[in-house]
């Protein structure tokens, strides 16, 4: 008999293969297995608009299929999306147990897809290896789940925590390899941001680079820039094919009037231009986020600088932390480092990140980890 621990590694496996290319859709492996474990068909989702896993798992094993076990790190959909409902493909393939491991919270799921199954006669389990495929389905759960797309904080630093060296110099902190690394951060999610400061230091082009993303979520380089310092000449804003530069701004000029005229040179050069209301913290991040995600955005690395990833972090919208750690010591008082902004007020109001993540990228460390939500 085959080690059910082996065919859920299978299965994620095959999920797996969708990292660059499923968003805004969930990634997803399937098996069909005889009752001794042997494999009979598997699949997975690669595309949005393409077959999902259990269509081709089903496929694949044909008439086998009947009597035969499904298993899936998610819920089969149970509702008319860009395809047919995975629960009528299961039905009819006379599929006699699916296994599964997490609930769908697509409100168009949401465990309909599990009742619609065991209403025909089907036994489902759920709850499989559910840690490891929450694992790789963060992005899109929190999406689901909070109605906005799921922040990942990136930075680069040296030992000593400096993201530049006093001067402003941050080429390059971390090695080769460390920096491809990074780019696959930007090729997994589906827009990147950055603040004006990072505009105005390092002009930035901010494109995905590695050819690996084949979803049909258009590609966004947003810029936050509330008090409008950034010119429209800088670099990510230049046209990209398959990918949209963006302006996020604040609506009203320094006398608190609303002045759009300021955007005309953005406009002009093909920028969308998101005007937001704006505090003395910036502007509405909650209101950028909700408009992200009804344009199917499912996932923000937000690539700095320190104020930007502060007014993420401190609003409590920040879902994961990835730091490329070098290892180098900069020193300088003035020098800048991943977080500003006013801080915690001490070690116990800090937010936690953890369980930690951490891997040798050339002479580099990665360190990455969720970020804990707070009380």
């Amino acid at each position: 008999m085959t080690d059910p621990a082996a065919l859920w590694e299978r299965v994620l496996a095959l999920a797996e293969r969708g990292r660059y290319s499923t968003s805004p859709n969930p990634r997803v492996g399937a098996l069909v297995v005889d009752d001794g474990g042997t494999i009979l068909g598997e699949g997975f989702h690669d595309r949005a608009g393409g077959p999902h896993a259990e269509v081709e798992a089903l496929k694949a094993a044909g008439e086998r299929a009947r009597g035969a076990t499904l298993l899936v790190n998610l819920e089969p959909c149970a509702s008319f999306g860009r395809t047919p409902p995975c629960t009528e493909a299961v039905v009819a393939a006379g599929i006699r147990r699916v296994v599964c491991s997490l609930e769908d919270p697509d409100l168009r799921t949401a465990g309909r897809g599990l009742r619609r199954l065991r209403e025909r006669g089907i036994e489902v389990d759920l709850g499989a290896f559910a840690e490891a495929a929450a694992r790789l389905n963060e992005a899109f759960l929190v999406s689901e789940r909070e109605r906005r797309p799921y922040v990942h904080l990136k930075w680069a630093a040296s030992l000593d925590g400096r993201i530049a060296a006093r001067g402003g110099a941050s080429k390059w902190i971390t090695g080769e390899e460390a920096r491809t690394d990074a780019l696959r951060l930007r090729e997994e999610h589906d827009a990147v941001l950055v603040g004006a400061g990072t505009v105005l230091s390092d002009d930035p082009l901010l494109t995905r680079r590695l050819g690996l993303n084949r979803s049909i979520v258009p590609h966004r380089r947003i810029v936050l820039d509330g008090r409008l310092r950034v010119s429209a000449t800088a670099k990510v804003f230049e046209r990209v094919e398959g990918s949209e530069a963006w302006l996020v701004a604040s609506a009203q000029g320094n006398g608190g009037e609303t002045e759009t005229w300021r955007f005309a040179p953005f406009v002009e050069k093909g920028v969308t231009v998101v005007p937001l209301p704006a505090d003395e913290s910036g502007v509405d991040l909650a209101a950028l986020l909700s408009r992200l995600h009804q344009l199917e955005v499912r996932s923000l690395l937000v690539e700095g600088g320190g104020r930007t990833a502060w007014s993420f972090l401190a609003s409590g919208l920040a879902d994961r932390v990835t730091a490329y750690v070098a290892p180098l010591l900069l020193g300088g008082e003035g020098a800048p480092g991943p977080l500003a902004g006013p801080g915690f007020d001490s070690p116990a109001a800090a937010r936690r990140a953890g369980p930690l993540e951490v891997e040798r990228i050339g002479d580099d460390l990665r360190i990455s980890a969720r970020l804990q939500r707070t009380a």
